[in-house]
């Protein structure tokens, strides 16, 4: 078992898992800048002195997942003992997260090269820098989670327990987002992709401004936010990760797990 200092910097958006109820991928850099994902972990299940912020470090103790074979995944070994420690700030424009994420990591251009490493398992989760985002996509999801799912997720509560103080009622899934978010942009060979934007921040976003303005404009505000704002203003990045379950074995593995939008500066110091 290693004990570990990790930079949470990926926290995607939940999803229904039978065993696991609710599970968020995690992931982040250790102090030298290297990759890590912590899979699996039911954040909202975890006590709220064990919640992790992004860009926050954690001291966690990770062991390898044996069971998840993409070469980054680690398990926390025990959820109870994460310890939160300092947040990572935005001084100077981004100045010591760019240090540590885009001065110790290859930035990928070229997707066939991330899908050929990823296929021969040399790696899962990388820093893209798109030679062009086209555009920004909303299409129509299933706004409902799958009756089965959720179903045998509140029979598992009954049956450990887990309600004796408080009412089945009152425990909430995190509600399914009705639309799918996808950037659709160019390689530096000019291969034109669209992939899916899975990240937290995004739900939370939309929940957002769906609560404050209704359907319709909250659509509209997330595409402000991640086109007119993270693409036209920003020095955009993507952090990219490959899905457990098309790892090794798909003509595009990856989907989007985070957005790194620092400010444009025109020489960025990163030592």
């Amino acid at each position: 078992m290693a004990k570990e200092r990790i930079l949470i910097a990926v926290k995607t958006y939940p999803t229904l898992s039978e065993k696991y109820k609710e599970l968020a991928c995690t992931a982040g850099f250790r102090e030298d800048g290297s990759w890590i994902r912590l899979y699996p972990i039911p954040f909202r299940l975890l006590d709220h002195e064990q919640r992790y912020k992004k860009y926050q470090w954690v001291e966690v103790e990770t062991t390898p997942n044996r069971g998840d074979p993409r070469p980054e995944s680690h398990r926390v070994r025990n959820t109870d003992n994460i310890k939160l420690l300092e947040t990572m700030g935005t001084e100077r424009a981004w100045e010591a997260r760019r240090r540590l994420i885009l001065g110790n990591n290859k930035i990928y251009t070229n997707l066939g090269e991330i899908i050929d490493l990823a296929n021969s398992n040399k790696l899962s989760l990388v820093v893209f820098k798109p030679a062009e985002i086209i555009d920004f996509v909303v299409e129509d999801a299933d706004p409902e989670w799958p009756q089965y799912k959720v179903n045998a997720i509140l029979d598992s509560f009954k049956q450990a327990n887990l309600f004796e103080d408080q009412n089945l009622e009152d425990f909430k899934l995190m509600p399914k987002l009705p639309y799918k978010f996808s950037y659709r942009f160019k390689d530096d060979e000019g291969k034109q992709s669209t992939l899916m934007i899975e990240d937290w921040e995004i739900g939370q976003l939309y929940w957002n401004c769906e609560k404050n303005q209704g359907r319709e404009k909250a659509t509209q505000k997330v595409r402000e936010k991640y086109f007119d704002d993270f693409v036209k203003t920003k020095d955009l990045h993507l952090f990219l990760g490959t899905t457990r379950e098309w790892h090794g074995r798909a003509k595009n593995p990856f989907v989007i797990i985070g957005t790194f939008h620092p400010p444009q500066v025109r020489q960025p110091s990163l030592f």
